[in-house]
């Protein structure tokens, strides 16, 4: 959630903070705004609610906010409500009802995050004579910063260390100081930063791509660490004002693979770079036909040992956990577990200190999965972080890592890195089996090389979308839809409803076919689109079966299922198929026309596809 960019160089920071905070779109924002210095001048501080596209042209694209030191932000609404005057970026003093100009202040600063004990701190500043003027909490951490800056009269560093001490919460902080000109200075607790470094200049974000076509050469800012960005390079510190060493890591992902390509959305641009996603994140440990996790870390002897797994996620991520449940138990018969992350922290679990916990994250940030990850390691329990960002936060705590090579994926509704984590639960559950013994050589030989197929068969998929998009036209109109399936379709069932509420705003519900009869299928009248998955041959009579009592209720039926069900066609009004493969990983190639479905309802009802109203891509807060 949110956006921060910084720059301190030797171009026009306004133009390149700008161009970062395009970049950062995807994150869900209310409003936009810059802070920029040009050498010992006031920093000008200019800001609007609304699109970024409303702030670059006040400034001209830039070209108008003359300096070459500066930060950006994008907000999303926590404390006050999106307005001018509660953009960021904040200053420590007064300021114009816009919030906008040149500031006096001897502090200004942006902050992603949330501070737990804003309205604690802001009532011991207004007894230190400061005034407030906008509702929101990251002023009061601006304030600190220059309550303990001028009252202990110490520099940036310790000022910043005193108010980390302070405050309660996540942040991913930057601040300019007045008497500090062409330095920027950054703090982090939870929320995602990114530091990176080219040709004598330095580059901030929240985010990869909005800073991949300036720098791959980046430095991960830890927990509870600060850094001063001056002269081309960053100096990092401790709490305790100590300087320490960071490693550079190249970025690999390409530049052109965060851009849209000549495809309308980002969204329609992801689903077709599945192939390639799952391909990649499939030959980095499928080789000489044989899993190796090597890489991941995960040994045979941390698998024989391992009594019952838990896979703790959010959103998405938690469906792939829900299929990777039913592929797991039912290859290598050891009992697994699915828990919301928001859920699992909360609610004092019964750990096994021979179990495994898998975190599963895009991002590698994601707030509740992250607090779940390090509950587990608290509890002195074998972690396995699922993630596609290298260096993210789950990454560098988990103690194995399997890395998902989507690339960057930028549309808020995700579609390629849901495609990969599948893959990558599929090759655990696999070598889980061999190794346990729960299958036999031939077996595991014949599911390595039916996984492989994967790739293709999307492919072959997205060759014959027409049919969806029709579908979708006709029905982008729906007041309710429902899905439903049983076992892995049923897993499918809820990416499927979440793929299109989220993105087309059309209330959707998922649920297990056999519990229709137990409620749900009250709700079921005339006109009422059914959406049902049929992949699993064991289950498919009585997932029919389910469907039937909805069409005798007035129900239009949508079937989704394999090549050779062609009986399907005599109870559905609408059929799509899939090419054959193993039902273990039927939700691979079925998942497409779901999101195909999704995107061209939400195309057809003109909504912005990329960028879903009150959602993010990364949602680093509770």
């Amino acid at each position: 959630m949110c956006g921060i960019v910084g720059y301190v160089g030797k171009k026009q920071a306004a133009p390149i903070l700008l161009d970062g905070l395009a970049k950062l779109e995807y994150r869900g924002y209310d409003s936009a705004g810059l802070a920029v210095r040009d050498g010992d001048a006031l920093a000008e501080v200019v800001k609007e609610k609304g699109k970024l596209k409303e702030l670059s042209d006040k400034i001209d694209g830039g070209r108008a906010l003359k300096g070459n030191c500066g930060i950006g932000h994008t907000r999303w609404a926590t404390h006050g409500a999106p307005s001018q005057i509660n953009a960021h970026p904040h200053v420590s003093g007064n300021c114009s009802r816009s919030g906008s100009g040149p500031v006096e202040s001897d502090v200004v600063g942006v902050h992603n995050g949330i501070i737990e004990n804003y309205q604690e701190l802001r009532d011991k500043l207004l007894k230190h004579g400061y005034q407030f003027y906008s509702e929101t909490d990251t002023e009061v951490v601006i304030k600190l910063i220059d309550y303990y800056y001028k009252k202990y009269q110490i520099g940036p560093v310790d000022a910043i260390a005193k108010t980390m001490v302070r405050v309660r919460g996540s942040y991913a902080l930057e601040v300019m100081f007045k008497d500090h000109p062409n330095e920027i200075w950054v703090a982090r607790k939870e929320s995602p930063m990114i530091i990176g470094i080219a040709d004598g200049d330095c580059y901030i974000a929240s985010d990869v791509p909005a800073i991949l076509r300036y720098t791959r050469q980046v430095y991960y800012i830890g927990n509870m660490e600060m850094a001063k960005l001056s002269d081309g390079k960053a100096t990092f510190y401790n709490l305790d004002g100590d300087e320490i060493q960071k490693e550079l890591t190249e970025i690999n992902w390409d530049a052109e693979a965060a851009e849209k390509g000549g495809f309308e959305h980002f969204m329609i641009k992801e689903i077709h770079e599945q192939p390639k996603a799952v391909e990649d994140t499939l030959t980095s440990v499928v080789k000489n036909g044989k899993i190796d996790l090597s890489n991941v870390g995960l040994t045979e002897e941390d698998i024989k040992n391992t009594s019952q797994i838990t896979i703790v996620a959010c959103g998405s991520a938690w469906h792939v956990g829900m299929v990777g449940q039913y592929v797991m138990e039912d290859l290598a018969r050891i009992p697994v577990r699915v828990e919301l992350a928001s859920e699992f922290r909360y609610r004092k679990p019964i750990l096994d200190k021979n179990q495994l916990v898998i975190v599963i994250s895009q991002s590698g940030e994601t707030a509740d999965s992250l607090a779940a990850l390090r509950e587990a390691k608290a509890n002195g329990i074998n972690t396995l972080g699922i993630v596609n960002v290298m260096g993210s936060s789950i990454a560098r705590e988990a103690d194995n890592v399997f890395y998902t090579l989507a690339g960057p994926e930028i549309s808020v509704a995700t579609t390629k890195a849901y495609s990969a984590q599948l893959v990558a639960m599929y090759c655990l559950a696999i070598e889980f089996a061999k190794v346990r013994g729960t299958i036999d050589d031939e077996k595991y030989k014949n599911l390595i090389e039916e996984m492989l197929t994967i790739p293709d068969k999307i492919g072959n998929i997205l060759l014959d979308k027409e049919r969806i998009q029709w579908f979708a036209a006709k029905y982008a109109n729906a007041h309710d839809i429902f899905f439903i399936g049983r076992g892995i379709d049923y897993a499918l069932s809820l990416e499927g409803s979440l793929k299109l509420k989220e993105i087309s705003y059309i209330h959707s519900e998922a649920y297990a076919a056999g519990e229709l009869k137990h409620g749900t299928i009250s709700l079921i009248e005339d006109g009422t689109l059914v959406v049902g998955s049929l992949t699993q041959p064991d289950l498919y009579e009585k997932t029919i079966s389910n469907m039937v009592e909805c069409k005798a209720r007035g129900a239009y039926l949508f079937g989704l299922t394999s090549v050779g069900n062609y009986k399907t066609e005599d109870t559905c009004d609408f059929v799509t198929y899939i090419p054959k493969v193993d039902p273990h990983f039927a939700a691979s190639l079925a998942v497409i026309p779901l999101q195909l479905l999704g995107y061209y309802v939400s195309v057809a009802k003109g909504l912005d596809v990329d960028k879903p109203r009150n959602l993010a891509k990364s949602v680093t807060v509770e």
